[in-house]
Order: C-alpha cells, then structure tokens, then sequence
C-alpha cells in the first residue's frame, strides 16, 4: 500500500494539536467541498484524501499508530504481537543486541514496510512453525460519503446504499452535521488469514436548500417585518422546521430585533426529543410608491413628531 504523508495532505506541522487540526480540515473541506467544484474529479478526490488524513490524525490512538508505523500502522498490533511472540521463540539474526533491534524504527515511516517483509516474509516465517500466513491481519478501512438534504436529517432516517457490491441498509440518526463521520463496524476491506474485516467510515455531505441557517442544532431565519406592524405591534405567521407558528410582534420594535424561539431549533444528534432553538432576525420592510394619501399622513406624523 502507498505511504500517504496525511500531516503533508492536511498542511500541518507533525506537533499541530488537535485543534489546530481540526482548523485546517475545516477550512480545506471547504475549499474542495463537491458541491462547490461540481464535476471535478480532481476535487472530490482531493476531498476524499482530506477525510481520510482527517479520521487518523483525529483519532489519537490511531494517530500514535501512524506516527510509529507509518502506512503499516492499521497492522500495528499485529506487529507487535508478532513480534513478542517471535522472540519468545527464538533470537532475531539481525543482531546479537536486543537494544540494536530498535535501530531498525529510526528511519522513515515509509521504511516500516521493508523491514516487516523482511522479518516476516523474507526469512521463510518464525520458528516453531508461526509463519506469515497464520498472522491475522484486519482488512482495510474504507472512507464513503453520503450527499442527503438538510430536510432529509431533520428526522432518522433509514437509507439503502449500495456499497462493494452489496446492499447495505443504514439508519440515519436525526441531527446529524455536515461533514460529520460515522463508523460502520465490519463494513470495510476483508481480514486476511482470518484476521477482523475492517470498518467503514461515511461522511455526510448536507445540503441546506432552506431558508435556514444552521449552527449545531441552532437555526436562524431573517423574517420581513412591515413597517406599521413593528411602529404598532401585532401578531405574523413565520414558517419553522415543523410548521407554521404565530408569532407576537411588540410596538416598537426596531429592525434587528431578535427574537429566540425555544425547541423550535433542530434535534439534538442522539438525544431524543432535544431540539435547539429557532432565533428569528426581524427585517422591517420599508414601503415605497406611497400613494399622494399615504405620503400626507407620513408627512403630518413627521409634523407631530416634531411638534411632541
């Protein structure tokens, strides 16, 4: 398998925190997303790559492993278990010097591969009949991403995905992000010589074609407002996730006024019944082409309003 430098995909320093990971995965997801370079293979595939640096550098127990393994690090364990129960059995011929065994890690991480083939291929296999063969190896992860609407994750879901030749029938929590991941257990590349399949990764590319902004499970909405509702007061319908609710508008109300809308939000990922909140951003709504009417009763208010 080829080394993937994922710190070099992502752009960051081999000691860049978690968070600074974090930073930059955002922002390159972003500028590669699909939906913003429709048709181009290049980007998707730079997106996938992205993703996949994403899940390992994010994960600190799989991230020690690659920083320790490199490319082999999905066979880390395996490895090691080897490796103990080789010399439990025998010396290695590589050196008469237990510490010098060590020597054999300080290169490259692309280097790890050369030197298990060599230590468990090229000598013919272990002693005491413990060949390569009977090491078990997980199968590969997979990466995958699944294009939904926001309107299709405002409730769970069941999907049908058709995925290395076969069905697989997925439920969908409500609530769930764009960008976010998921694990699939199993549903990876086969295990070799017995060894666990590996698992599969989806991540979900949300389109918001709403009205709605979404942060989390907050959402946001610019309402018009008419003028002499927001001078007088009075009651307007706005439409949320759910419906239509009714709302009450207070005299005087100032444009940019913001007015927060309990439960009204979206569902909370894995908590059943917890919805964030709807926050409605008033928008007044200046009228034009007054008739000669309407410009003379504006024209007394200002004279009131000056005489007051």
């Amino acid at each position: 398998m080829e080394y993937k430098d994922y710190y070099k995909i992502l752009g960051v320093d081999k000691n860049a925190t978690q968070d600074e990971i974090k930073k930059q995965y955002r922002k390159l997801t972003r500028k590669h997303h699909p939906d913003l370079n429709p048709n181009d293979e290049k980007a998707e595939a730079r997106f996938q790559e992205i993703n996949e640096a994403k899940e390992v550098l994010m994960d600190p127990e799989k991230r020690k492993k690659y920083d320790k393994y490199g490319k082999d690090w999905e066979h880390a364990e395996q490895y090691e278990n080897a490796r103990k129960q080789q010399q439990s059995q025998q010396q290695y011929t590589y050196s008469n010097d237990a510490s010098d065994f060590g020597s054999h890690f300080n290169g490259d991480a692309g280097q790890y591969s050369d030197f298990f083939e060599s230590m468990f291929g090229g000598m013919g296999g272990f002693s005491g009949g413990r060949s390569r063969a009977n090491v078990k190896y997980k199968g590969q992860d997979v990466n995958a991403q699944l294009q939904l609407n926001l309107k299709d994750v405002y409730t769970a879901q069941k999907q049908v995905i058709q995925f290395n030749n076969q069905k697989l029938r997925l439920t969908i929590p409500a609530g769930v992000e764009n960008g976010q991941t998921i694990k699939i257990k199993g549903k990876g590349g086969k295990g070799m010589n017995g060894g666990p399949d590996g698992d599969l990764y989806i991540t979900f590319s949300i389109n918001n074609d709403t009205a709605f902004k979404r942060d989390k499970s907050d959402l946001y909405k610019d309402e018009k407002l008419d003028l002499y509702t927001a001078i007088l007061g009075g009651e307007i319908t706005v439409n949320t996730f759910e419906g239509k609710v009714k709302l009450k508008v207070k005299q005087g109300t100032n444009n940019g006024t913001k007015v927060k809308l309990s439960g009204k939000g979206f569902p909370v990922y894995k908590k059943k019944d917890s919805f964030g909140d709807l926050y409605i951003t008033y928008n007044i709504d200046i009228p034009t082409n007054l008739t000669s009417k309407e410009k003379e009763l504006f024209e007394e208010l200002k004279k009131l309003s000056n005489n007051g």
